[in-house]
């Protein structure tokens, strides 16, 4: 039983072969995970924003806006990746 199933596990090894680049499309699944992490980052920001204005101890206020600073950066690289993206695809059509 337990040659069976370390043969198995060598043919399931054999059959992945590893991509040398991603490829050059956005699934479903891949969209819907963007979109969330824009979301994600966007709620967070705003939030530690919102935190940052109530509180009343300057040094946890600006803890909170280094945070919401922080989450704006992650928002923006999100966005700038996939303007290149675009950019890049819409340059690649033309040709």
């Amino acid at each position: 039983m337990q040659q069976q199933n370390a043969g198995m596990g060598q043919g399931q090894q054999q059959q992945q072969s590893i991509m040398p680049q991603p490829p050059n499309v956005v699934t479903s699944k891949d969209h819907l995970y963007i979109t969330d992490m824009l979301s994600w980052n966007l709620l967070a920001m705003k939030k530690a924003h919102n935190f940052a204005q109530q509180c009343q101890d300057q040094q946890v206020a600006q803890a909170l806006e280094a945070v919401g600073n922080m989450h704006n950066r992650h928002y923006q690289t999100i966005l700038t990746h996939l303007n290149n993206q675009q950019q890049q695809t819409q340059q690649q059509q033309m040709q």
